[in-house]
This record gives C-alpha cells, sequence and structure tokens, in this order.
C-alpha cells in the first residue's frame, strides 16, 4: 500500500487497510509494526479513521458472522468426516488441522474447522468413548525469535454485502512480529503454501 508521498488512495482500500490493521493488533501485534507493513505512519492511519462517517463505522456488515455457503457441500462433507475418524474425533480442530498439515494435506482454517462443527452440532467430544477429564490446555514456548510461528486466516467484511477477503497472517511466537500476510479472495492450501514458503524464504 505504501508509496509516493501524496499518492491517492481509494476510500475502499483505506477502509480494508482499517481492518487489516485491527485484525493483527488483535492478534498481538503492535499497530506500529503492522503499519510499517503496509508502508503508512500511525498518523496516517488515524486520519483515516478519523474521516469515517459514523454510518459507515456502524454498518450491520461490519460485524456480520460469516456466511454458511462459502464452503461447498463437499468441503463442510469432508471436514465433518475428517473430524469423526477415529483418530481425530476425540481431538479439537486445533490439534486436528496441525496433524494434516504434518501430512501435506489442507482442508481448512481452524476457526473454519471449529465453525462448521459448531454448524452441525459437533464442537464437543464426538467419540464414543467416555469424554477425555480436564487437562491444562498444551502450550507452544518460545526463548527467541523464529522458534515459532502462529498462523491463522481471517474472514474480512469487503466493499459490498456478501463480499468477503481472507487474511492470511503469520506471527513470530516470540516477538510477536509479522512475518508475513497476504489477502486472497478465496481460502485454499494453494495460498496457505504460497505464503508459508514466502515467509521461510524471506526469513532464511
Amino acid at each position: 500500500m505504501g508509496g509516493p508521498r501524496g499518492r491517492l488512495i481509494s476510500a475502499s482500500d483505506r477502509q480494508t487497510a482499517i481492518m487489516l490493521i485491527k485484525e493483527t493488533v488483535d492478534s498481538g501485534a503492535r499497530e506500529a509494526a503492522a503499519c510499517k507493513e503496509l508502508g503508512i505512519t500511525q498518523r496516517t492511519l488515524q486520519r483515516w479513521r478519523s474521516k469515517l462517517s459514523p454510518i459507515e463505522d456502524q454498518r450491520k456488515h461490519a460485524k456480520r458472522p460469516a456466511p454458511i455457503n462459502k464452503l461447498s457441500i463437499e468441503e463442510r462433507q469432508a471436514i465433518i468426516e475428517t473430524a469423526n475418524r477415529a483418530e481425530f474425533k476425540s481431538l479439537p480442530p486445533s490439534q486436528i488441522v496441525p496433524r494434516l498439515a504434518d501430512r501435506g494435506i489442507y482442508l481448512a482454517s481452524e476457526s473454519t474447522f471449529y465453525r462448521v462443527l459448531k454448524e452441525n452440532s459437533m464442537q464437543h467430544h464426538r467419540g464414543r468413548a467416555k469424554s477425555p477429564c480436564s487437562r491444562p490446555i498444551s502450550t507452544h514456548y518460545a526463548t527467541g525469535p523464529n522458534q515459532v510461528w502462529m498462523w491463522d486466516i481471517t474472514w474480512l467484511p469487503g466493499p459490498a454485502k456478501g463480499i468477503y477477503f481472507y487474511l492470511y497472517l503469520i506471527l513470530d511466537l516470540f516477538s510477536r512480529k509479522i512475518i508475513a500476510w497476504e489477502i486472497w479472495t478465496e481460502e485454499s492450501s494453494q495460498n496457505a503454501s504460497i505464503l508459508v514458503r514466502r515467509a521461510t524464504a524471506e526469513v532464511i
């Protein structure tokens, strides 16, 4: 988004930038770092925010839940069947998605897994065995940068009703630095693979 000083930036691009920065800050990144990644200053961001009309800020689609029909029937069924496999039916999406990724398989993001399972009342224990007892949530630790990366895909509202963008974001657990990000118009394993390869190449 950065460019020559004084370059005209459309209102829709400004709104997309504001939403992108908000998502990254909510994920733990610093606002200054997010602005730098987009090639703008914090002062510019504040000016863009102040120029948004109250009507636009309060539009219903700003917080509208993700539409159900974004995934095809086949894709939704694949998520449900995978979650009900013997090896996965007692695991949450936070463990299913990484295990699939280790095998080079991508069906959907962790948040999409949760959403599909919730819509089918399958977000809790799915196995026939007794529900597992409560245990501390497993946590990854990092003592320095580039030891552990976190990534996810977030829905961003588009310029019109029913139009959404997908924010692919990779963060460093230790420094909270944005390692790489990209916005696509669809969710796919190819896009995720491109971003991971790009991030790895830039760090190495």
